[in-house]
């Protein structure tokens, strides 16, 4: 049996303000298998993204257990946690932060480069992911010459570019229009599965959610069944 995707035991983390220490997660436990696609609930301010910056190793400061693919990632060098976030984790956030220079195709071959890819391949690899979201025709094109939906697929593409274990999404959808929004969460979901990676998608909007397998909430920085 492979390892899970995202493996957390005992999350927790708090910040101080002013003279109090404000307890963010409390001892936070979640298992994504391979292939799952997991909705993360709760209002703004409920500590998703610091939930989701845990997962994606891309602050300290948190305690308890974090494994990713089956490898304990809290107590990596800076070094190996960074190949460990390039190799295994796929990342996609309610703004596109597109490379605003570069074609939408440049854009999901960059994450392919960093790694080692060939250029060629990382080509023809950020070609068919974005003929398959529906831009075959806007490969070429830059982030300022695309819509909304389109810069966000181009994200989806580079978040999956290389093959992920594990993709965390911050409200993918949350600055798109409503109709938009359930386009591009189809699009993000059946590239999520049929390449059998996980999913962790933070969102407000439960009925988005109710499409994923899973839903999990954040009620005052502890996980509860969504």
């Amino acid at each position: 049996m492979s390892e899970a995707a995202l493996q957390l035991a005992g999350l927790t983390r708090s910040f101080r303000q002013g003279g109090a220490e404000i307890e963010v997660l409390r001892g936070v436990d979640l298992t994504l298998q391979r292939g799952e696609i997991v909705a993360l609930l709760g209002p703004s301010g409920s500590g998703k993204s610091t939930l989701l910056q845990a997962a994606g190793l891309l602050e300290g400061g948190f305690g308890g257990r974090i494994r990713i693919d089956g490898i304990e990632a809290a107590d990596l060098a800076d070094k190996a946690r960074t190949e460990l976030r390039r190799d295994r984790l796929g990342f996609v956030y309610q703004f596109h932060h597109l490379l605003p220079d570069f074609s939408a195709v440049e854009n999901v071959v960059m994450p392919q480069l960093v790694k080692g890819v060939d250029k060629a391949a990382a080509e023809v690899r950020a070609t068919e992911l974005l003929t398959g979201l529906g831009l075959g025709a806007r490969l070429h094109h830059r982030p300022a010459q695309l819509s909304g939906g389109e810069q966000q697929r181009v994200a989806v593409a580079r978040a999956l570019a290389n093959r992920p274990v594990l993709v965390l999404a911050d409200e993918p959808t949350g600055n798109l229009d409503e109709d938009t929004a359930a386009k591009v969460l189809d699009e993000f979901l059946r590239l999520v599965r049929e390449q059998g990676s996980a999913a962790l998608v933070a969102t407000h909007n439960r009925a988005l959610a109710a499409r994923m397998d899973r839903v999990v909430r954040l009620n005052h920085g502890v996980l509860v069944a969504g």
